[in-house]
């Protein structure tokens, strides 16, 4: 049995149905089972033949995390901690789900897992101490850091882009950061083989798509593509501006790209672009009812 908690976020709503599809029992838990509450944890899964355990579970709010850093910090660090405590006393083996923010975004070169993080900003800072308190918990434990990181359910940087590009005639989009637009299914496709291989993959793993783009070159992807299925009723003007001139509560790393060779070694796998990715789930976003497609 496979247990996923944080079921109902944006890789969650993806990720339980493609592992029950795949034949395997999953028993997904989101926040009627607080992975605050240890206690609450163990009794959910009190006599269940839990053999993996990937936790979904996250506070992603990047910008009010400056403000309710207690929050953040109990849900992505202790929350963490607790369900990695619970898979070792279950023997259960481990797949935690973390971020590029865990580094600084200084470097111009695809970072390797082997190299120091430097995590800027509250979220940031409590995903990075979250892999410490996972890996300590959980020794033999699979933590998978993705990146820009987009599905159909939920809110993301693509949902944004069609809404209000709908709504409006143009709109502004940062063109000094840069990293890899990464889909849900890519992301669940990787958790799927590890488990169907059982492969022991213990420590820190890298995993987006190929390639790398500014939040300025993915919109107008975006509104290409969109044009082209029919999900915008107008070509909206996009306009590159600089983050400075975008000011948010948390700061972003400006170079946000991960290097991914070490899973696709491990898996004998080429991850797909960040192109090809975009272009099949917006012709899936087509084919869904209009309330559906556009969040």
């Amino acid at each position: 049995m496979i247990w996923i908690t944080g079921a109902n976020g944006m890789l969650g709503s993806d990720l339980v149905p493609l592992l029950r599809d795949g034949g395997w029992d999953v028993l997904a838990t989101d926040a009627e089972v607080d992975v605050r509450d240890s206690e609450a944890l163990r009794v959910a899964v009190a006599s269940k033949p839990i053999d993996w355990v990937i936790n979904c579970c996250a506070y992603t709010a990047v910008d009010a995390a400056e403000a309710n850093e207690a929050a953040a910090m109990a849900i992505n660090v202790d929350g963490a901690a607790h369900v990695a405590e619970v898979a070792t006393s279950l023997q259960a083996r481990m797949i935690h789900i973390s971020t590029d923010y865990v580094f600084d975004g200084q470097a111009t070169h695809p970072r390797t897992e082997d190299e120091p993080r430097s995590p800027i900003g509250v979220y940031a800072r409590s995903k990075a101490e979250s892999e410490k308190r996972v890996a300590a918990a959980a020794p033999d434990s699979t933590i998978l850091r993705t990146a820009w990181l987009y599905g159909h359910h939920g809110g993301n940087f693509v949902h944004t882009m069609l809404r209000l590009m709908e709504e409006r005639e143009q709109i502004s989009v940062v063109n000094d950061q840069f990293g890899s637009p990464t889909q849900t299914v890519t992301l669940c496709r990787v958790i799927r083989q590890i488990i169907r291989r059982d492969v022991h993959a213990d420590g820190i793993y890298h995993v987006t798509s190929r390639g790398e783009t500014s939040w300025y070159g993915f919109a107008l992807a975006i509104r290409d593509l969109a044009l082209e299925r029919g999900l915008l009723s107008h070509p909206c003007e996009v306009k590159p501006i600089a983050t400075v001139d975008y000011p948010t509560p948390a700061r972003r790393p400006p170079y946000s790209v991960l290097s991914c060779a070490k899973i696709e070694g491990l898996l004998d796998i080429e991850l797909p672009s960040w192109q090809s990715s975009l272009a099949t789930f917006l012709t899936e976003a087509a084919e869904l009812p209009k309330h559906t497609a556009v969040v």
